[in-house]
């Protein structure tokens, strides 16, 4: 038997990456996995899953319109009778100097990693509150509430945003059967990972990232099934009484003191 066996799991943000190894590790673990996506790409991943025996399957949802969540929520309730489990992932970054970023990519990152998180929760929340249960997994980052490089002002804030929204969701629900914990990855191996690479040297982005795996005390980058496997801890009653938190998974990276001493 699995963990997650008889649950039903929203991912948000499934299709690729992060969202993509929570959507197949829950599956494993026996949830029923609904992959919520804007891409076209959530079908190929959805049918990939599918493929291994597990059960899950596609919405295509913009996160950043409400009307979207609700109606995909309401569609598997109506099917399934409940949500028990909502990972809120979906997010995005775009680099660039604080003083050269335009109000729409700002914006952008508002949207999608805040007023999407929000949304999705929402909608789904009352269904959780009713059935007195509910594990909800927030994906924040390192970035934002513990570091951050040049560059990252507007994805920072955003992702330190959902540290608040963790804690202050937490407290209010924590008499209704439901727990909100936040994922804080490091350099995981993703689309995103990969694109900072190329954003930041086009003509080497793989140099980027050997050089992002000497940052890294273990010496490489996280994968995203690693991502996932701590999701489905915190999405199953093995972290019951943990609540209001957030749990790092970033190979160490964040342990240095200084990147070099000098010797």
């Amino acid at each position: 038997m699995g963990k997650l066996d008889g649950k039903v799991a929203v991912i948000t943000g499934a299709a690729m990456g992060n969202g993509e190894g929570m959507a197949r590790v829950l599956a494993q673990h026996g949830a029923q996995v609904m992959l919520w996506d804007i891409s076209e790409r959530v079908q190929q991943t959805s049918s990939s899953i599918e493929a291994d025996g597990f059960k899950v399957r596609p919405f295509f949802v913009d996160v950043t319109k409400f009307e979207q969540c609700r109606a995909a929520a309401e569609e598997i309730i109506a099917e399934l009778g409940r949500i028990d489990i909502l990972c809120a992932n979906a997010g995005v970054i775009r680099l660039g100097r604080f003083l050269e970023m335009s109000d729409e990519v700002r914006d952008f990152h508002f949207k999608v990693n805040v007023i999407g998180v929000w949304n999705s929760t929402k909608a789904i929340l009352p269904n959780m509150i009713k059935n007195s249960y509910g594990k909800i997994v927030i994906m924040s980052s390192v970035t934002g509430p513990m570091v951050a490089d040049e560059g990252e002002v507007a994805y920072a804030t955003t992702k330190a945003a959902l540290w608040g929204f963790t804690k202050s969701l937490a407290r209010e629900v924590a008499g209704d059967g439901i727990t909100v914990n936040a994922i804080c990855p490091g350099y995981i191996l993703t689309p995103m990972a990969e694109q900072i690479a190329k954003d930041s040297d086009p003509d080497n982005p793989a140099a980027v990232i050997e050089g992002i795996k000497r940052g890294v005390p273990m010496g490489r980058l996280g994968d995203i099934c690693e991502v996932g496997e701590l999701a489905a801890f915190l999405a199953s009653d093995e972290s019951s009484y943990i609540s209001g938190t957030q749990v790092v998974i970033d190979g160490g990276s964040t342990l240095p003191e200084t990147v070099s001493v000098g010797l």
